[in-house]
């Protein structure tokens, strides 16, 4: 499982590195290894800045097959088992959840992640909003923490989406 873990990180650090012609290469600019309610290895997740935009790279290793609710929690701790230090979702503009919403979305908000039958997955999304409010939200003085969820995010119910249990948890750490 290690093996498959460490293959996953390097193919999506191998990812974070590639640009086309006429692209702006990428800057990694934040980290996280995210963890199951068992503390084992769960995953890693990789922020990137290209010019004003940030986007949130994970790879997911070890979950349960299926799609699973994906947010950004607004404190950068996460405790086992059950992860409930990481807080709420992520929500600086105070609006609801859910991307069809009519009152949606908020920051945390993030599209559902596909597990495949090996346990493995993986999703990049580019985080809405310029670099320098979406950095200040992130990096506040508590972070921030990616969290998986047992069951997919209907992207309507506020405030979590009826997602279900936290399963992984990351948080979020500047990279030196």
């Amino acid at each position: 499982m290690l093996r498959q873990f460490a293959s996953i990180a390097l193919s999506l650090v191998g990812l974070v590195g590639c640009t086309t012609l006429g692209t702006m290469p990428a800057k990694r600019i934040a980290t996280a290894v995210l963890h199951n309610t068992n503390g084992l290895p769960a995953g890693t997740a990789v922020l990137t800045a290209s010019g004003d935009n940030l986007m949130l790279n994970l790879a997911l290793i070890g979950l349960p097959a299926g799609n699973h609710g994906f947010h950004l929690h607004m404190i950068g701790k996460c405790e086992v088992p059950t992860f409930s230090s990481a807080g709420g979702h992520l929500n600086p503009g105070g609006r609801q959840h859910g991307t069809v919403n009519p009152a949606g979305s908020h920051l945390g908000d993030l599209p559902n992640v596909m597990i495949n039958a090996r346990g493995t997955g993986t999703l990049s999304v580019q985080l809405p909003g310029a670099r320098t409010d979406l950095e200040a939200a992130l990096f506040d003085t508590d972070g921030v923490a990616i969290v998986v969820h047992a069951d997919p995010d209907d992207y309507q119910t506020d405030p979590s989406g009826n997602s279900g249990a936290r399963i992984a948890c990351g948080a979020l750490q500047r990279a030196s």
